[in-house]
Formats: C-alpha cells, sequence, structure tokens
C-alpha cells in the first residue's frame, strides 16, 4: 500500500503539472493573439518556472535505486594525516549539514568524537528527507584534501584523507527473522 501511494503521489504531481502547463500555454496563446504584453510576460514567466520544476522532477526519475527515495545514514571517519585528517572530517561534516539544510532536508548528528586538537575522528549524521540517500550515495569513498596545513608552523603541503560511508535508513515496516541455527554464542 506503501509502494501504490509512493506511485499514485508521483503520478498526481506530473498529471497536475500537465494540466498547469497546458492551461498557462493556452492563456499565453490568448495572450498573444489579443497583444496582451503584460500578461504575456507573466505567462512567460510562469512557463519558466514550471520548466524547472520539470527538470528537477527528471532528475528525481533517475533516482530509481532500490533505496534511493530512502533517508541517508552518513558516517565520516578521519583517515590518514593526523590533525589535518581531523580538521578535514570536520569540514565535510559541515558541509554535509549545511547542504542538507539547503535542500530542505533534516540533518541530526547521531555521534560525534571530537579529534585530540581540532576537527572530529568520526561522526555519523541522520539525514532526513525524500531521496536523501539517492542524492548521498555517491559521496562514499575516500575524500582527499591538499593544503597548507594551519597546523604546522612551517606552513608545508599536506594531504589528508576522510572516509565517508553513506547507507540508507532500515526499512522499519520489514521484520527480521534469524535462523536459530545460525547464531553462535561464546560465554566467557
Amino acid at each position: 500500500m506503501r509502494n501504490l501511494a509512493a506511485v499514485k503521489a508521483e503520478l498526481d504531481t506530473w498529471t497536475d503539472l500537465s494540466e498547469e502547463v497546458a492551461s498557462v500555454a493556452d492563456l499565453l496563446t490568448l495572450a498573444i493573439d489579443e497583444g496582451d504584453d503584460e500578461l504575456g510576460t507573466q505567462l512567460t514567466v510562469d512557463l519558466a518556472k514550471y520548466s524547472k520544476l520539470v527538470e528537477s522532477l527528471e532528475f528525481e526519475l533517475q533516482l530509481s535505486g532500490e533505496h534511493d527515495e530512502r533517508s541517508a545514514i552518513l558516517y565520516v571517519k578521519q583517515g590518514a594525516g593526523g590533525v589535518d585528517a581531523q580538521d578535514w572530517a570536520e569540514m565535510l561534516v559541515r558541509m554535509y549539514t549545511r547542504w542538507a539544510e539547503r535542500r530542505g532536508f533534516v540533518a541530526d548528528v547521531l555521534d560525534l568524537t571530537p579529534g585530540d586538537e581540532a576537527g572530529v575522528k568520526s561522526a555519523t549524521i541522520k539525514i532526513d528527507g525524500k531521496y536523501a540517500y539517492g542524492y548521498l550515495r555517491s559521496e562514499r569513498g575516500v575524500h582527499r584534501l591538499v593544503r597548507l596545513s594551519p597546523f604546522d608552523a612551517d606552513h608545508r603541503r599536506h594531504t589528508s584523507f576522510a572516509l565517508v560511508e553513506v547507507l540508507p535508513e532500515a526499512d522499519e515496516s520489514k521484520d527480521v527473522e534469524i535462523n536459530p541455527d545460525d547464531l553462535r554464542v561464546d560465554v566467557r
């Protein structure tokens, strides 16, 4: 039922948009025929707005993977590079949370381990929003930063690394069954 409701909502969005664009196009034709420049200008602006909306919806159609429509769990961990890597990991955390807020998603820091001198050692962020995982899944991997280090008295160039993992939020509607024969229990 949830999948049916999602498909129906998407279909309704496209149907409504199609009807609105057809209506505006008819009004634009009428405005051109009657020589109403003011109405024509306003309708042209409306059509440009609809064009941007269509581009956005078309991009969302590309996010058709199995878990793309779900919220995302983002994990950032410092890599090689010491304090510079911790600072780089903090920059990435700040970048992803600001990106989420600008997109209208809700970014919630679930866990944060501060660095020794600056930055963070690791952070786990939950990003709530439709298609959050679809947008972020390509961010997984090792991110590298080369810069003149503010933490080096000689201001030498340093290379820092940070690992980013992106997971879809688990679907809580499915029950997980574990076969007792698959379990191994060790007791000290």
